[in-house]
């Protein structure tokens, strides 16, 4: 496997990790909770996401990919995590072919679903149930597991507090490396 392939199935994994990190323990009125009329819900959104992962597996088997919505936001969560997989193990398969290159992969549906996945974190907190802030580059990704099942926080900012806003400048308790 490459060494771009290996990247892109680390990014899948993150991808797993921050929509586990803002649909995990969310209050039952979440799946529901849309913020204006042209928005939509975080039901509607993992649908969607689960749509650009499949869409990109099209890229290495052919044909379309458009999956009926299921009847459960939990249904969703699990059909996501199942695309997740397969795309991550498309990318290990060297018999396949893709007809796009793996950067096309990362700006196109990859993308897509992690600006997505920041979606659902920011509707966690407008349906008044924030998801605790955290220091992501010390998150334990494993590219091995694009399953539900992901770890706690490694790194979680100390400053966070769910009844207080998001502070303007906090303060991190790891400084910036020189130059940044």
């Amino acid at each position: 496997m490459t060494e771009s392939r290996r990247l892109l199935q680390h990014f899948l994994a993150a991808l797993a990790y921050r929509t586990q990190k803002a649909v995990r323990d969310a209050p039952d009125h979440f799946a529901d909770f849309r913020a204006s009329a042209h928005s939509r819900t975080p039901f509607e959104l993992i649908w969607h996401m689960t749509s650009v992962l499949g869409y990109a597996r099209t890229f290495f088997h052919g044909g379309s990919f458009s999956p009926e919505a299921l009847s459960t936001f939990a249904e969703e969560i699990v059909r996501f995590h199942e695309t997740l997989e397969g795309l991550r193990d498309d990318f290990a398969d060297a018999t396949l072919t893709a007809t796009i290159t793996d950067q096309q992969f990362l700006q196109g549906p990859l993308s897509d679903a992690m600006t997505h996945a920041g979606q659902l974190a920011m509707l966690r907190r407008m349906a008044g149930s924030p998801v605790p802030s955290e220091n992501f580059i010390f998150a334990r990704i494993d590219a091995a597991n694009v399953s539900a099942a992901q770890p706690q926080p490694a790194a979680p900012d100390p400053w966070w507090r769910p009844d207080l806003p998001p502070t303007a400048r906090p303060e991190r308790d790891v400084e910036p490396a020189d130059g940044l």
